[in-house]
Protein backbone atom coordinates (compact mmCIF):
# COMPACT_ATOMS: atom_id res chain seq x y z
CA UNK A 1 0.00 0.00 0.00
CA UNK A 2 2.43 2.41 -1.12
CA UNK A 3 1.11 5.76 -0.55
CA UNK A 4 -2.15 5.00 0.55
CA UNK A 5 -5.03 7.06 1.74
CA UNK A 6 -5.19 6.82 5.82
CA UNK A 7 -7.45 8.56 8.23
CA UNK A 8 -6.12 8.50 11.71
CA UNK A 9 -9.10 9.81 14.16
CA UNK A 10 -7.68 11.14 17.05
CA UNK A 11 -4.81 14.04 17.07
CA UNK A 12 -3.75 12.62 20.87
CA UNK A 13 -0.51 11.57 21.85
CA UNK A 14 -1.02 8.22 19.87
CA UNK A 15 -2.49 9.79 16.55
CA UNK A 16 -1.11 12.81 16.19
CA UNK A 17 2.44 10.33 16.28
CA UNK A 18 0.78 7.48 13.95
CA UNK A 19 -0.25 10.25 11.54
CA UNK A 20 2.90 12.63 11.34
CA UNK A 21 4.75 9.09 11.04
CA UNK A 22 2.55 7.83 8.43
CA UNK A 23 2.99 10.62 6.38
CA UNK A 24 6.84 10.94 6.64
CA UNK A 25 6.65 7.24 5.48
CA UNK A 26 5.04 8.72 2.56
CA UNK A 27 1.33 7.74 2.60
CA UNK A 28 -1.24 10.39 2.35
CA UNK A 29 -2.90 10.92 6.16
CA UNK A 30 -5.90 12.87 7.22
CA UNK A 31 -5.88 12.69 10.77
CA UNK A 32 -9.22 14.17 12.53
CA UNK A 33 -11.21 15.32 15.72
CA UNK A 34 -13.20 17.04 16.94
CA UNK A 35 -11.65 20.38 18.45
CA UNK A 36 -11.87 22.75 15.73
CA UNK A 37 -9.22 25.14 17.76
CA UNK A 38 -6.85 21.64 18.19
CA UNK A 39 -7.45 21.47 14.35
CA UNK A 40 -6.43 25.13 13.50
CA UNK A 41 -3.24 24.83 15.76
CA UNK A 42 -2.70 21.75 13.88
CA UNK A 43 -2.99 22.84 10.90
CA UNK A 44 -0.65 25.56 11.47
CA UNK A 45 1.92 22.98 12.75
CA UNK A 46 1.94 24.00 16.07
CA UNK A 47 2.10 21.10 18.12
CA UNK A 48 1.23 20.99 22.09
CA UNK A 49 2.15 17.78 23.02
CA UNK A 50 6.04 18.09 24.35
CA UNK A 51 7.64 15.09 22.23
CA UNK A 52 11.06 15.14 20.49
CA UNK A 53 11.00 15.10 16.91
CA UNK A 54 7.21 15.69 16.75
CA UNK A 55 6.41 19.28 15.50
CA UNK A 56 8.98 18.78 12.76
CA UNK A 57 7.44 15.83 11.39
CA UNK A 58 4.16 17.86 11.73
CA UNK A 59 5.82 20.77 9.75
CA UNK A 60 7.21 18.37 7.02
CA UNK A 61 4.48 16.44 6.74
CA UNK A 62 2.14 19.58 6.10
CA UNK A 63 4.54 21.43 3.37
CA UNK A 64 4.62 18.18 1.55
CA UNK A 65 1.00 18.03 1.50
CA UNK A 66 1.06 14.52 2.62
CA UNK A 67 -0.60 15.40 5.89
CA UNK A 68 -3.86 17.71 7.00
CA UNK A 69 -6.22 18.46 9.62
CA UNK A 70 -9.74 18.02 9.75
CA UNK A 71 -13.03 18.81 12.18
CA UNK A 72 -15.69 15.97 11.56
CA UNK A 73 -14.82 12.08 10.72
CA UNK A 74 -17.72 11.44 8.17
CA UNK A 75 -16.14 13.71 4.99
CA UNK A 76 -12.79 12.49 5.80
CA UNK A 77 -13.22 8.76 5.69
CA UNK A 78 -14.44 8.87 1.68
CA UNK A 79 -11.84 7.10 -0.52
CA UNK A 80 -10.03 6.01 2.31
CA UNK A 81 -7.93 1.93 2.43
CA UNK A 82 -7.72 2.59 6.15
CA UNK A 83 -9.16 4.02 9.27
CA UNK A 84 -6.85 4.19 12.17
CA UNK A 85 -8.82 4.54 15.07
CA UNK A 86 -7.03 6.85 18.04
CA UNK A 87 -9.03 7.58 20.00
CA UNK A 88 -8.80 7.61 24.21
CA UNK A 89 -9.73 4.20 26.25
CA UNK A 90 -9.68 5.64 29.51
CA UNK A 91 -9.81 3.73 32.77
CA UNK A 92 -13.42 2.95 33.65
CA UNK A 93 -15.93 1.40 36.44
CA UNK A 94 -14.41 -1.16 38.11
CA UNK A 95 -10.85 -1.19 35.99
CA UNK A 96 -12.09 -2.01 32.96
CA UNK A 97 -11.57 -0.05 29.39
CA UNK A 98 -14.07 2.28 28.58
CA UNK A 99 -14.70 1.91 24.54
CA UNK A 100 -17.39 4.22 24.50
CA UNK A 101 -15.36 6.54 21.97
CA UNK A 102 -14.32 3.76 19.74
CA UNK A 103 -18.17 2.81 19.88
CA UNK A 104 -19.10 6.52 19.36
CA UNK A 105 -16.63 6.44 15.76
CA UNK A 106 -17.59 3.51 14.60
CA UNK A 107 -21.91 4.18 14.89
CA UNK A 108 -20.36 7.66 13.18
CA UNK A 109 -18.93 6.14 10.07
CA UNK A 110 -20.11 2.73 9.32
CA UNK A 111 -22.48 3.30 6.74
CA UNK A 112 -20.04 5.57 4.87
CA UNK A 113 -16.60 3.12 4.98
CA UNK A 114 -16.12 2.53 1.41
CA UNK A 115 -15.88 -1.33 0.87
CA UNK A 116 -12.47 -3.05 1.43
CA UNK A 117 -11.29 -0.48 4.01
CA UNK A 118 -9.69 -1.98 6.50
CA UNK A 119 -10.82 -0.21 10.30
CA UNK A 120 -7.52 -0.21 12.62
CA UNK A 121 -7.42 -0.20 16.39
CA UNK A 122 -4.52 1.14 17.75
CA UNK A 123 -5.85 2.41 21.08
CA UNK A 124 -5.23 0.28 23.53
CA UNK A 125 -8.38 -1.94 23.62
CA UNK A 126 -9.55 -5.15 25.08
CA UNK A 127 -9.26 -8.46 24.20
CA UNK A 128 -12.26 -8.97 21.59
CA UNK A 129 -13.04 -5.48 20.65
CA UNK A 130 -12.23 -6.17 17.20
CA UNK A 131 -15.20 -8.66 16.66
CA UNK A 132 -17.53 -6.35 19.03
CA UNK A 133 -16.50 -3.69 16.23
CA UNK A 134 -16.88 -5.83 13.46
CA UNK A 135 -20.83 -6.77 15.25
CA UNK A 136 -20.95 -3.14 15.26
CA UNK A 137 -20.32 -2.22 11.46
CA UNK A 138 -22.54 -4.73 10.64
CA UNK A 139 -20.86 -5.14 7.10
CA UNK A 140 -18.82 -8.13 6.04
CA UNK A 141 -17.23 -5.73 3.68
CA UNK A 142 -14.99 -3.87 5.91
CA UNK A 143 -12.00 -5.93 7.40
CA UNK A 144 -11.53 -5.18 11.03
CA UNK A 145 -7.68 -4.85 12.03
CA UNK A 146 -5.78 -4.63 15.31
CA UNK A 147 -2.34 -2.85 15.22
CA UNK A 148 -1.29 -2.04 18.81
CA UNK A 149 1.33 0.95 19.38
CA UNK A 150 3.72 0.46 21.51
CA UNK A 151 5.07 3.88 22.00
CA UNK A 152 7.01 5.53 24.61
CA UNK A 153 6.84 8.93 25.66
CA UNK A 154 9.37 11.07 25.34
CA UNK A 155 11.06 8.78 22.62
CA UNK A 156 7.60 8.05 20.64
CA UNK A 157 8.89 9.69 16.97
CA UNK A 158 12.10 7.49 17.26
CA UNK A 159 9.95 4.12 18.46
CA UNK A 160 7.60 4.56 15.47
CA UNK A 161 10.44 4.97 12.70
CA UNK A 162 12.88 2.52 14.73
CA UNK A 163 10.46 -0.23 16.13
CA UNK A 164 11.31 -3.18 17.84
CA UNK A 165 8.70 -4.99 16.19
CA UNK A 166 5.47 -4.65 14.03
CA UNK A 167 1.85 -6.55 15.72
CA UNK A 168 -0.94 -6.56 13.41
CA UNK A 169 -3.80 -9.15 13.80
CA UNK A 170 -7.15 -10.13 11.96
CA UNK A 171 -9.81 -12.67 11.35
CA UNK A 172 -8.77 -11.60 7.77
CA UNK A 173 -5.21 -12.32 6.94
CA UNK A 174 -5.48 -10.42 3.84
CA UNK A 175 -6.54 -7.33 5.72
CA UNK A 176 -3.80 -7.80 7.97
CA UNK A 177 -0.73 -8.50 5.77
CA UNK A 178 -1.81 -5.06 3.95
CA UNK A 179 -1.59 -3.32 7.08
CA UNK A 180 1.91 -4.63 7.78
CA UNK A 181 2.82 -3.79 4.05
CA UNK A 182 2.42 -0.19 5.32
CA UNK A 183 5.31 -0.33 7.47
CA UNK A 184 7.75 -1.90 5.06
CA UNK A 185 10.20 0.56 4.66
CA UNK A 186 10.74 0.58 8.56
CA UNK A 187 13.51 -2.13 9.24
CA UNK A 188 11.84 -4.74 12.04
CA UNK A 189 10.19 -7.57 12.34
CA UNK A 190 6.33 -8.27 11.65
CA UNK A 191 4.20 -10.90 13.65
CA UNK A 192 1.26 -11.36 11.68
CA UNK A 193 -1.59 -12.78 13.95
CA UNK A 194 -5.26 -12.76 14.97
CA UNK A 195 -7.00 -10.07 16.17
CA UNK A 196 -7.22 -11.54 20.03
CA UNK A 197 -3.38 -12.18 20.03
CA UNK A 198 -2.75 -9.03 18.67
CA UNK A 199 -5.12 -7.41 21.22
CA UNK A 200 -3.32 -9.20 24.11
CA UNK A 201 0.11 -8.41 23.02
CA UNK A 202 -0.01 -4.97 23.98
CA UNK A 203 -1.37 -5.83 27.36
CA UNK A 204 0.85 -8.83 27.78
CA UNK A 205 3.97 -6.53 26.97
CA UNK A 206 2.49 -3.32 29.34
CA UNK A 207 1.39 -5.65 32.20
CA UNK A 208 5.00 -7.38 31.78
CA UNK A 209 6.36 -3.79 32.21
CA UNK A 210 4.57 -2.57 35.28
CA UNK A 211 5.46 -5.84 37.36
CA UNK A 212 8.98 -5.71 36.45
CA UNK A 213 8.87 -2.47 37.91
CA UNK A 214 7.18 -3.30 41.12
CA UNK A 215 9.55 -5.79 41.67
CA UNK A 216 12.58 -3.87 41.25
CA UNK A 217 10.77 -1.20 43.89
CA UNK A 218 10.44 -3.84 46.30
CA UNK A 219 14.10 -5.01 45.90
CA UNK A 220 15.13 -1.61 46.29
CA UNK A 221 13.15 -1.58 49.70
CA UNK A 222 14.69 -5.21 50.87
CA UNK A 223 18.28 -2.86 49.60
CA UNK A 224 17.46 -0.34 52.11
CA UNK A 225 16.52 -2.96 54.79
CA UNK A 226 19.36 -5.12 54.16
CA UNK A 227 22.27 -3.10 53.95
CA UNK A 228 22.61 -3.35 49.69
CA UNK A 229 23.18 -1.06 46.99
CA UNK A 230 20.01 -1.13 44.43
CA UNK A 231 22.43 -0.02 41.98
CA UNK A 232 24.95 -2.89 42.74
CA UNK A 233 22.03 -5.44 42.60
CA UNK A 234 20.65 -4.34 39.30
CA UNK A 235 23.70 -3.83 37.36
CA UNK A 236 24.34 -7.78 38.40
CA UNK A 237 20.96 -8.72 37.35
CA UNK A 238 20.74 -6.28 34.08
CA UNK A 239 23.85 -8.81 32.43
CA UNK A 240 21.65 -11.27 32.64
CA UNK A 241 20.49 -11.82 29.17
CA UNK A 242 17.24 -13.28 29.90
CA UNK A 243 16.41 -10.21 32.24
CA UNK A 244 18.10 -7.68 30.54
CA UNK A 245 18.92 -4.06 31.80
CA UNK A 246 15.65 -1.75 30.82
CA UNK A 247 13.35 -1.23 33.64
CA UNK A 248 15.45 -2.18 36.35
CA UNK A 249 15.35 1.36 37.87
CA UNK A 250 13.51 2.27 41.37
CA UNK A 251 11.20 4.79 41.68
CA UNK A 252 8.33 6.53 43.24
CA UNK A 253 5.81 4.03 41.45
CA UNK A 254 4.69 3.53 38.18
CA UNK A 255 2.29 5.67 36.44
CA UNK A 256 1.42 7.76 33.26
CA UNK A 257 -1.73 6.82 30.75
CA UNK A 258 -0.51 3.36 30.12
CA UNK A 259 0.38 1.15 33.07
CA UNK A 260 -2.10 1.70 35.40
CA UNK A 261 -5.25 1.15 32.97
CA UNK A 262 -3.60 -1.53 31.17
CA UNK A 263 -3.13 -3.43 34.47
CA UNK A 264 -6.41 -2.87 35.60
CA UNK A 265 -7.79 -3.84 32.42
CA UNK A 266 -6.17 -7.10 31.99
CA UNK A 267 -7.18 -7.74 35.16
CA UNK A 268 -10.77 -7.35 34.52
CA UNK A 269 -10.22 -9.00 31.30
CA UNK A 270 -8.74 -12.22 33.19
CA UNK A 271 -11.71 -12.59 35.89
CA UNK A 272 -14.23 -12.05 33.06
CA UNK A 273 -13.26 -15.66 31.79
CA UNK A 274 -12.78 -16.64 35.32
CA UNK A 275 -8.87 -16.47 35.79
CA UNK A 276 -7.46 -15.27 39.45
CA UNK A 277 -4.26 -13.17 37.53
CA UNK A 278 -3.07 -12.63 41.40
CA UNK A 279 0.38 -12.51 39.90
CA UNK A 280 -0.75 -8.94 38.48
CA UNK A 281 -2.90 -7.79 41.18
CA UNK A 282 0.26 -8.01 43.11
CA UNK A 283 2.12 -6.15 41.15
CA UNK A 284 -0.90 -3.09 41.15
CA UNK A 285 -0.95 -3.38 45.18
CA UNK A 286 3.30 -3.28 45.13
CA UNK A 287 2.95 0.07 42.69
CA UNK A 288 0.67 2.09 45.77
CA UNK A 289 2.69 0.96 48.44
CA UNK A 290 5.82 2.06 46.99
CA UNK A 291 3.96 5.88 46.90
CA UNK A 292 3.42 5.26 51.00
CA UNK A 293 7.20 4.00 51.49
CA UNK A 294 7.94 7.18 49.67
CA UNK A 295 5.96 9.75 51.91
CA UNK A 296 7.52 7.84 55.01
CA UNK A 297 11.00 8.25 53.84
CA UNK A 298 9.95 11.94 53.32
CA UNK A 299 8.59 12.42 56.49
CA UNK A 300 11.85 10.54 58.08
CA UNK A 301 13.79 13.23 56.28
CA UNK A 302 12.02 16.15 57.83
CA UNK A 303 11.87 14.32 61.45
CA UNK A 304 9.15 12.28 61.67
CA UNK A 305 6.10 14.12 60.91
CA UNK A 306 4.76 16.44 58.16
CA UNK A 307 2.67 18.72 59.60
CA UNK A 308 4.02 21.86 58.51
CA UNK A 309 6.56 20.99 56.69
CA UNK A 310 8.18 22.65 53.92
CA UNK A 311 9.43 20.79 50.82
CA UNK A 312 10.74 21.29 47.82
CA UNK A 313 9.65 19.06 44.98
CA UNK A 314 11.67 18.62 41.95
CA UNK A 315 9.86 17.00 38.99
CA UNK A 316 6.01 16.64 38.31
CA UNK A 317 5.46 15.00 35.05
CA UNK A 318 5.49 11.29 34.96
CA UNK A 319 8.54 10.86 33.15
CA UNK A 320 11.47 13.64 32.21
CA UNK A 321 10.88 14.40 28.92
CA UNK A 322 7.11 14.77 28.72
CA UNK A 323 4.71 17.24 29.68
CA UNK A 324 2.11 14.54 30.70
CA UNK A 325 0.86 14.45 34.33
CA UNK A 326 -1.75 11.59 33.22
CA UNK A 327 -1.34 9.51 36.95
CA UNK A 328 1.77 10.78 37.70
CA UNK A 329 3.29 9.34 40.84
CA UNK A 330 4.72 13.22 41.72
CA UNK A 331 0.86 14.32 41.74
CA UNK A 332 0.27 10.89 43.87
CA UNK A 333 3.19 11.31 46.23
CA UNK A 334 2.36 15.28 46.32
CA UNK A 335 -1.30 14.75 47.04
CA UNK A 336 -0.49 12.50 49.64
CA UNK A 337 2.20 15.11 51.65
CA UNK A 338 -0.40 17.90 50.96
CA UNK A 339 -2.94 15.69 52.78
CA UNK A 340 -0.42 15.08 55.88
CA UNK A 341 -0.08 18.81 56.07
CA UNK A 342 3.20 19.67 54.06
CA UNK A 343 3.35 22.95 51.95
CA UNK A 344 4.26 21.69 48.99
CA UNK A 345 6.66 23.84 46.34
CA UNK A 346 7.15 21.99 43.39
CA UNK A 347 8.86 22.66 40.15
CA UNK A 348 9.30 21.04 36.69
CA UNK A 349 10.58 22.49 33.43
CA UNK A 350 7.38 21.50 31.33
CA UNK A 351 4.71 22.35 33.60
CA UNK A 352 3.73 25.66 33.96
CA UNK A 353 0.23 25.13 35.37
CA UNK A 354 -1.11 25.84 38.69
CA UNK A 355 -1.87 22.52 40.47
CA UNK A 356 -4.22 21.49 43.39
CA UNK A 357 -2.37 21.41 46.73
CA UNK A 358 0.61 23.43 45.70
CA UNK A 359 2.47 25.85 44.75
CA UNK A 360 4.09 25.84 41.02
CA UNK A 361 7.54 27.57 40.29
CA UNK A 362 9.64 28.69 37.44
CA UNK A 363 13.08 28.37 39.30
CA UNK A 364 14.12 25.07 40.43
CA UNK A 365 15.92 26.98 43.15
CA UNK A 366 12.55 28.49 44.20
CA UNK A 367 11.71 25.55 45.86
CA UNK A 368 14.76 25.18 48.12
CA UNK A 369 13.99 28.08 49.92
CA UNK A 370 13.11 27.75 53.36
CA UNK A 371 12.74 24.20 52.65
CA UNK A 372 12.62 21.21 55.31
CA UNK A 373 13.32 18.79 52.42
CA UNK A 374 13.65 18.69 48.60
CA UNK A 375 12.49 15.12 46.63
CA UNK A 376 13.07 14.85 43.23
CA UNK A 377 10.28 12.58 41.92
CA UNK A 378 10.71 12.98 37.60
CA UNK A 379 14.33 12.12 37.01
CA UNK A 380 15.19 15.44 34.88
CA UNK A 381 18.91 15.83 33.95
CA UNK A 382 18.85 19.04 34.71
CA UNK A 383 18.42 18.45 38.44
CA UNK A 384 21.76 16.98 38.00
CA UNK A 385 23.34 20.40 37.34
CA UNK A 386 22.16 22.51 39.89
CA UNK A 387 24.25 23.53 41.95
CA UNK A 388 23.74 21.62 44.97
CA UNK A 389 26.23 23.91 47.88
CA UNK A 390 23.40 27.04 47.00
CA UNK A 391 20.87 25.00 47.13
CA UNK A 392 22.03 23.61 51.21
CA UNK A 393 21.67 27.73 51.57
CA UNK A 394 18.59 28.61 51.11
CA UNK A 395 16.78 25.50 52.75
CA UNK A 396 16.16 25.39 56.25
CA UNK A 397 16.96 22.12 56.52
CA UNK A 398 19.30 19.43 55.28
CA UNK A 399 16.98 16.24 53.92
CA UNK A 400 17.59 15.26 49.84
CA UNK A 401 15.06 12.50 49.03
CA UNK A 402 16.02 11.11 45.71
CA UNK A 403 13.24 8.92 44.35
CA UNK A 404 14.91 8.52 41.23
CA UNK A 405 18.26 7.93 42.28
CA UNK A 406 19.41 10.45 39.87
CA UNK A 407 21.73 12.11 41.62
CA UNK A 408 25.04 11.68 43.06
CA UNK A 409 24.89 10.96 46.56
CA UNK A 410 28.04 12.40 47.45
CA UNK A 411 27.66 15.65 45.24
CA UNK A 412 24.64 16.12 47.81
CA UNK A 413 26.61 14.75 51.17
CA UNK A 414 29.56 17.28 49.95
CA UNK A 415 27.26 20.28 49.75
CA UNK A 416 26.60 19.34 53.74
CA UNK A 417 23.50 17.51 52.82
CA UNK A 418 21.17 14.37 53.78
CA UNK A 419 21.11 11.88 51.22
CA UNK A 420 18.18 9.53 50.92
CA UNK A 421 17.93 7.36 47.76
CA UNK A 422 16.16 4.32 46.81
CA UNK A 423 17.80 0.97 47.55
CA UNK A 424 20.88 3.43 48.84
CA UNK A 425 21.47 2.92 52.37
CA UNK A 426 25.24 2.15 52.21
CA UNK A 427 26.08 5.12 50.61
CA UNK A 428 23.68 7.60 52.81
CA UNK A 429 25.63 6.33 56.04
CA UNK A 430 28.22 8.76 55.96
CA UNK A 431 25.65 11.54 55.11
CA UNK A 432 27.82 15.06 56.01
CA UNK A 433 26.88 17.98 57.75
CA UNK A 434 28.84 21.52 58.17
Amino acid sequence: MSGARIVVIGTGYVGLTTGACLAALGHQVTCVDVDDVKVARLAAGRVDILEPGLEELVTRGLAARRLRFVVGSRDAVAGAGAVYLCVPTPMGAGGAADLRAVEAVIAEIADILPAGCAVVTKSTVPVGTAQRIRALLGRDDVPVVANPEFLREGTAVEDFMHPDRIVVGSDDESAARRIADLYRDLSAPSVVTDAASAELVKYAANCFLAMKLSYVNAIAELCDRLGADIVSVTEGMGYDRRIGRSFLKPGPGWGGSCLPKDTHALVQVAESVGFDFSLLTAAIVENIAQRDRIVAKIAGAVGGSLAGARIGVLGLAFKAGTNDLRDSPALSVTAMLAAHGAEVTAYDPAVREALPGMTVVDDPYQVAKDADAIVVLTEWAEFTKLDWGYTADLMQGDGVVDTRNLLEPRTIMDAGLSYVGLGRSRPARVALRS
